[in-house]
């Protein structure tokens, strides 16, 4: 089995890393000033721990993308490089207890998004019709059809944030109205909150698995997933179903505290599966687990059991010298 240094990155939460066809792993995360989108890239997935930082967009001064830069994800769509992110205009909570971020999309048409801020522009809100707080978008392909998944807010749902879906019309305008494939309910998803948040997407075995990540971000955060045929309407909330139990989670044992916001990617021989996520080997974390800066980027493989469902296994302990 590929052994990866864990922690591969330090203080980055929220990872992302997407293989291209260039050969280059591209990698981008939260920083944790929550203040830039930054990427950096390497031919190998080690290469990333030493590969320099290139800020690609900077915070606002003012207005709706001015605070809390969260969870940029780097996407090739037609050609052309496309982030999502969350931001927020104030680190103010709103009456709610809830902070104000919405999703934005930017976008890079140069062949490497390694260039100059210069080499992004914006497309600006991704509105998706509920104005409420919304973040984590990911988005994923399939028979021609472009699909945006996220977390967001419904104030008339107890809870923090639920998991939507929906068909975009180009990558930074939904085509669909939103539909709700989970919200918090078991045990395990409201410890210190009520959350569903995180999505990721990989198609294996002629279905879909969509990993999130539950409950605060201390050691009580996992991860659950949902299941869908590949060949059914993916818009249809009726054909997917959900894990009862968490398919990743804290292992004391090891001291791995709160894995999750994971992402998927593949080894360098281009056949093993890897889950990319972020943890931490403490527990006691000083005031807003929010602010705390050590959630650090791991990287490791998985296995597929029998019925064709994803085997994740624990959080491999550090390992780094």
């Amino acid at each position: 089995m590929i052994e990866y240094t864990s922690p591969l990155i330090v203080q980055r939460a929220d990872p992302y890393i997407y293989k291209h066809t260039d050969g280059y792993y591209y990698f981008t995360a939260s920083v944790p000033a929550y203040n830039l989108i930054e990427i950096r890239r390497a031919r190998t997935l080690e290469g990333l721990a030493h590969a320099a930082p290139r800020t690609i967009w900077r915070k606002h001064e003012s207005g709706p993308m001015s605070q809390l830069i969260w969870a940029p994800e780097i996407h090739y769509i037609d050609g052309k490089w496309f982030i999502y992110f969350a931001a927020a205009e104030t680190t103010a909570l709103d009456k709610l207890g809830m902070f104000q971020h919405r999703m934005f999309c930017i976008e890079c048409d140069a062949e490497n998004p390694m260039g100059s801020e210069d080499d992004w522009f914006e497309h600006g809100q991704v509105k998706t019709g509920m104005d409420t707080f919304s973040l984590d978008a990911t988005v994923f392909e399939h028979q021609n059809k472009l699909y945006y998944v996220w977390a967001q807010k419904d104030n008339n749902i107890k809870g923090n944030s639920n998991l939507y879906i929906a068909e975009m019309s180009n990558p930074w305008t939904l085509k669909t109205n939103p539909v709700m494939l989970s919200k918090p309910e078991y045990d395990w998803e409201i410890r210190g909150f009520w959350v569903n948040e995180g999505p990721a997407v990989i198609h294996r075995n002629g279905r879909f698995f969509l990993t999130y990540s539950a409950s605060a971000t201390d050691e009580n955060y996992a991860m659950g997933m949902l299941t869908v045929a590949d060949d059914v309407d993916l818009l249809d909330a009726s054909n997917w179903s959900k894990s009862k139990d968490p398919v990743f989670q804290s292992d004391l044992a090891t001291h791995q505290y709160g894995p999750g916001h994971n992402s998927f990617t593949v080894a360098e021989d281009d056949k093993t599966d890897l889950m990319v996520y972020h943890c931490r080997n403490y527990t006691e974390i000083k005031g807003d687990p929010l602010y705390d800066p050590n959630r650090h980027t791991k990287v490791q493989p998985f296995t597929w059991n029998e019925d064709g469902t994803p085997n994740f296994g624990k959080p491999t302990p550090y390992n780094y010298k």
